[in-house]
């Protein structure tokens, strides 16, 4: 009390396919506190819109006690690059000669897919890049490698995405 609960992903409390989920059961206490204790509690519930959409028409109480809905819309591919700069910079990466050009053409391709999840998968990707590169610096292991070795995602690092075999796949069909 006194304070804020943020639930993210809050559509996951209502899950009606479990039958042992007590989801429901939480979602009506958190409506009983929310109107017992209006003047003493903030909620807030975040998620995807299409899957919030269907959580609040799960509970029409639910929809109605919260007073403010509000709509944040997804980065754009700018966006995602440079917030993919600075996950890079703060880990002391950053990307090679056209491995930038390279992750911008990957966001195009990837936020076309499903499951996008924004800075999520901007993160997610930049992972699977750093392991590869990883892999193919232990492949070179017979020279000496440099801390720009270390520090840079090169562009094979990104194009060897599958991303990038399911867009010429689609451009092929």
């Amino acid at each position: 009390m006194g304070g804020v609960l943020f639930i993210d992903e809050a559509y996951y409390l209502y899950r009606p396919e479990n039958e042992r989920d007590y989801g429901q059961e939480a979602i009506e206490i958190l409506l009983q506190v929310m109107e017992n204790q209006r003047d003493d509690l903030v909620v807030i519930l975040a998620g995807y819109k299409d899957r919030m959409d269907t959580f609040f028409q799960s509970n029409p109480g639910m929809s109605s006690r919260i007073a403010h809905h509000l709509d944040f819309p997804d980065y754009t591919p700018d966006e995602l690059l440079r917030i993919a700069d600075k996950m890079l910079a703060a880990q002391n990466y950053r990307f090679g000669p056209g491995a930038r050009e390279a992750f911008d053409a990957y966001l195009h391709h990837r936020i076309e897919q499903p499951h996008f999840a924004n800075a999520r998968s901007v993160r997610n990707a930049l992972d699977r890049a750093r392991l590869r590169q990883a892999s193919r610096l232990f492949a070179e292991r017979d020279r000496e490698l440099t801390r720009e070795d270390l520090t840079t995602i090169d562009e094979s690092d990104i194009r060897a995405s599958r991303v990038f075999g399911a867009a010429a796949d689609s451009r092929a069909a």
